[in-house]
């Protein structure tokens, strides 16, 4: 029997150019195992995702912050605080980086997100005045309660499954995915990989993007069949 998975988004489910492969729409709805999404995307981003591989939606979004077993929602972060380091951020005469529109924030409930290109310094301070924290998943600085992690969401997860954590698999690329690797099994970082995240895995596998993450699904379906 193959184990429940644990798979990043952004750097291990896409390719180089940020689109998902498409290989997955074919491997993901054939495995035999909970495949839990987990993603600092806001909350409408992974349900998608989920919706279009047509898999259960077994969710962790915004680092943990949203967590969606089938029809449980669970909320941990807040996103009240979050959006008062924004303002004041904003109010400071910086900028989230997103434009006008911002779609990056529009259907975001428990962070905010800010583009890497912006300054981290003074974001970190207000984060810290407001009870909040800053990680960077490589993408994006996301503000967020302080101990809100994806780990924490898939200890969540699993529990609402009946599961033990150590069953799962995790695949992940960033920073956001060590609290991941720590509660998992087994754990995989690809080979675009930040630091923090390769330090904190199990394994680094060669291959970079989705073709390291779908290596290691080949190889784990192969030892599983043995």
């Amino acid at each position: 029997m193959v184990p429940p998975l644990v798979l990043d988004i952004d750097g291990t489910m896409t390719r180089p150019d940020d689109s998902i492969d498409p290989r997955f729409f074919d491997l993901l709805p054939r495995w035999d195992a909970p495949v839990v999404i987990a993603t600092g995307k806001a909350f409408p981003y992974p349900v998608s995702l989920c919706h279009f591989l047509q898999i259960p939606e077994l969710v962790i979004a915004e680092n943990g912050g949203i967590v969606l077993v089938n029809d449980d929602i669970t909320r941990n972060g807040d996103g009240d605080a979050a959006r008062r380091v924004a303002n004041a951020y904003e109010g400071a005469g910086y900028e989230l980086g997103w434009g006008k529109i911002d779609l990056t924030n529009r259907w975001r409930e428990t962070e905010i997100a800010v583009r890497r290109d912006q300054p981290l310094g003074p974001l970190s301070e207000l984060a810290s005045e407001y009870g909040q924290e800053v990680v960077d998943t490589g993408f994006a600085y996301h503000v967020k309660s302080s101990g809100v992690s994806k780990g924490m969401g898939i200890k969540s997860v699993a529990e609402l499954l009946g599961r033990d954590p150590e069953e799962f698999v995790a695949v992940g690329d960033s920073e956001n995915d060590v609290s991941t690797f720590g509660v998992v099994g087994e754990s995989y970082a690809v080979a675009n990989a930040d630091e923090k995240a390769k330090r904190a895995a199990g394994t680094v596998v060669e291959e970079s993007y989705s073709t390291g993450t779908i290596s290691i699904l080949e190889e784990i379906r192969e030892r599983s069949d043995e």
